[in-house]
């Protein structure tokens, strides 16, 4: 579990990978000097409901990442990531949806 910290003394755990991806779309929406919100749904250890931030480029903002290897990042979610950080309700942090395995064809016997 990372954690991204903002403004003076606001924390939030997110899990390293979500928080990798996060971190390109924000510093991505950032680099553009865009203002936008960031929300997400809590994790099953905390009460039930969601939250929002709003970033703002002038707001200090550190990722730390537990991992000390950077993870490969799936480019269709973070895709997605980008597409919600365009819109009007801004970047939503949804679930990585990770291509099922191909099944194996079962081998035929040889007789």
């Amino acid at each position: 579990m990372g954690t991204i910290y903002y403004g003076s003394g606001l924390s939030t755990r997110i899990e390293d990978r979500a928080l990798a991806h996060l971190k390109v779309a924000i510093i991505a929406k950032l680099r553009r000097n865009e203002s936008f919100t960031l929300s997400w749904a809590h994790p099953e250890d905390h009460p039930e409901g969601r939250s929002t931030l709003w970033l703002h480029p002038a707001i200090p903002l550190r990722f730390v990442f537990d991992e000390p290897e950077a993870p490969e990042l799936n480019r269709e979610w973070l895709e997605q990531l980008m597409r919600s950080a365009n819109s009007t309700g801004g970047i939503q942090l949804v679930p990585e949806h990770l291509e099922p395995l191909q099944q194996s064809q079962p081998q035929r016997e040889v007789a």
